[in-house]
């Protein structure tokens, strides 16, 4: 009989009270009163500093987890969902008030969800927490961008560029961690899913 990697529960992803996941929980906390802030016309100034702040802790909580040696798996899932959910919900306070199109929201939100799933599919196979790829870190800074250039009111033209060139390179994420699906999907070993890089 085939042998299966036993699948992991949340109890098996190691600790969750470090500095660097509470970093990552962080940005949401902070990112709540941004969406709100956009939504009722709030200081650009108080929007700016905490989006700033949170683009810092989404910069610092992995380069922390390295240095204190303390890379866990939950903050492989922590980092890249305080992401999704912070983000989507600055941008969907963008799009309520009519300085971002719904279709880019629907791009987000499509791509972020299939990935999710990825990775949940993954984890039931292998019992492997995957870390987000490069190509994503790339991805949430082209939304950072697009989002500053919302809040600051870009001319058209620029703020047009932004929306095209943020897409063409979620896009190009997703197809990268398609791929990597696609390749873990078929590889049982818990060796081989553990050095499985974004080559």
């Amino acid at each position: 009989m085939d042998s299966k990697p036993a699948i992991k529960g949340w109890s098996d992803l190691g600790k969750f009270w470090t500095i660097p996941n509470v970093l990552s929980l962080t940005r949401i906390i902070i990112l709540v009163p941004v969406a709100y802030l956009i939504l009722v016309d709030g200081s650009l100034l108080w929007i700016l500093s905490l989006v700033a702040l949170a683009i810092a802790s989404d910069y610092f909580d992995g380069r922390l987890a390295r240095w204190s040696h303390s890379v866990s798996e939950w903050g492989k899932v922590l980092d890249p969902f305080s992401d999704k959910i912070g983000g989507g919900l600055v941008v969907a306070a963008l799009m309520i008030k009519g300085s971002l199109p719904v279709w880019y929201l629907i791009v987000i939100l499509a791509r972020d969800l299939l990935i999710m799933l990825g990775g949940e599919l993954i984890i039931r196979r292998s019992g492997i927490v995957v870390m987000s790829l490069f190509s994503g870190k790339i991805a949430v800074a082209s939304i950072s961008i697009t989002v500053l250039a919302a809040l600051l009111l870009a001319d058209p033209p620029v703020m047009q560029f932004c929306l095209v060139a943020s897409t063409v390179i979620l896009a190009y994420s997703f197809l990268r961690y398609f791929a990597r699906f696609v390749k873990l999907m078929k590889v049982p070993n818990k060796f081989e899913l553990q050095n499985e890089g974004d080559g």
